[in-house]
């Protein structure tokens, strides 16, 4: 089962999509967690990704997506993948369906996980007390929503139209919310 979280930043994907991945055994792929991997192991994708990231700029999707071509490819990934926070762009939907059809496979489900902005507010400024992130506060997160709304809310319609979205009320405890994310997989 290949499955894809969406939702703004602070609604729960990396949280929800971990408790996912250990109740249904289905690999978690999170961009980050890819990117870090490949650079550290010095493959040649992870040395193009550090040469944009140490620059601080955003690695290409051409590079993104061939990362996640090798995660498709990779043993572990047989059951599925869970795509946390990736794709963010219609461009990127796309290749994503390209590259499981390639392997017989589709996009069987996507989670939006749907949090009201003042919810969004509270635990990003509470993330950034518990953790120390200093990139979790009010200007970051308004600058995050925005680019969200623009490059990502299009990806709602666009799983929308084919049928495989289902809105996860992301509200309440963690597994409240674990629940309604299970009954959305149908596991």
């Amino acid at each position: 089962m290949n499955i894809i979280l969406l939702g703004p930043p602070g609604s729960g994907k990396g949280t929800q999509g971990e408790i996912l991945a250990r109740r249904t055994g289905i690999l978690r792929v999170s961009t980050g967690d890819v990117l870090r991997d490949a650079v550290a192991r010095g493959t040649d994708l992870g040395r193009r990704a550090r040469s944009y990231m140490d620059q601080g700029l955003l690695v290409p999707d051409e590079v993104i997506i061939g990362l996640l071509a090798d995660v498709l490819a990779s043993a572990a990934a047989a059951r599925g993948v869970i795509m946390d926070g990736f794709p963010r762009t219609v461009k990127q939907a796309e290749a994503v369906d390209e590259l499981l059809e390639q392997r017989g496979r589709k996009v069987d489900v996507v989670l939006l996980l749907v949090v009201p902005d003042d919810e969004l507010e509270r635990r990003i400024l509470g993330r950034a007390a518990q953790a120390g992130r200093t990139d979790d506060n009010l200007d970051a997160l308004r600058r995050r929503l925005a680019a969200y709304r623009e490059q990502t809310e299009p990806l709602v319609d666009f799983y929308r139209r084919r049928g495989n979205l289902v809105e996860i009320p992301a509200v309440g405890s963690i597994p409240e919310i674990a629940e309604r994310v299970r009954a959305g997989v149908g596991r």
